[in-house]
């Protein structure tokens, strides 16, 4: 039996202003029909909303992206001294007042793909996108790391297919942080949407974790 996860109550999202909730629309999508995230649906039919089970997972998620260039770093240390200071990447003064987090309940039991009954099924089903995207065997760290992005959008619609709400996955930055990738049409209840602050200790937290600083406000 291919095992689920039930979410607990409630998950967390972080989103555009005025509402968390609202899926991107369509007109924002890429030219190959996803959004550019993980679990996106690579045939451009249905949408994902991403959600985390702790508010840290959310901003940690949607931080990363202002972390300075691993390699970009690395050349940096190579001809810099051993005290100079590599200043932190920076996320722009206006992000926070651009943004909002929410809060909601989730229903259904959602697909543990990195999970063994699931990775011999996908395995399996993608054995041939696999080769051809030159990726190996699919296995659970390269579904946990979410950068095989074309594998792991084909990962989701075999989910869809089998009328799973969702999927469950653990975060890369933190084994204790659960993240949801919820499938349109979304199975949600009672959402809500609260302004992000700037002292929000779960977005101070992600700040300090991912090597970044918020600019200030002029």
């Amino acid at each position: 039996m291919l095992e689920t996860r039930k979410p607990p109550a409630p998950l967390y999202r972080v989103g555009r202003k005025p509402d968390a909730w609202q899926p991107p629309d369509w007109s924002r999508a890429h030219a190959d029909g996803t959004f550019g995230n993980r679990f996106d649906d690579p045939e451009g039919y249905y949408r994902v909303l991403y959600a985390a089970s702790q508010r840290l997972s959310c901003f940690l998620e949607t931080l990363a992206r202002f972390r300075r260039d691993p390699s970009l770093i690395a050349e940096l240390r190579e001809i810099s001294g051993p005290d100079d200071f590599l200043p932190p990447g920076r996320v722009p003064a206006d992000w926070c007042e651009s943004r909002v987090i929410g809060a909601a309940q989730v229903s259904g039991g959602y697909a543990d793909v990195c999970a063994g009954e699931w990775i011999g099924f996908l395995g399996e089903r993608l054995g041939k996108a696999s080769r051809r995207l030159r990726i190996g065997e699919l296995n659970a760290e390269i579904l946990y790391r979410g950068t095989a992005r074309r594998i792991t959008q084909l990962v989701s619609l075999q989910v869809y297919k089998l009328n799973y709400p969702g999927i469950y996955y653990r975060s890369r930055y933190r084994d204790d942080l659960e993240n949801w990738a919820l499938f349109e049409p979304f199975q949600i209840f009672g959402p809500s949407s609260e302004a992000v602050s700037r002292q929000d200790p779960a977005l101070l937290e992600a700040l300090w974790v991912l090597g970044l600083e918020l600019s200030d406000l002029r």
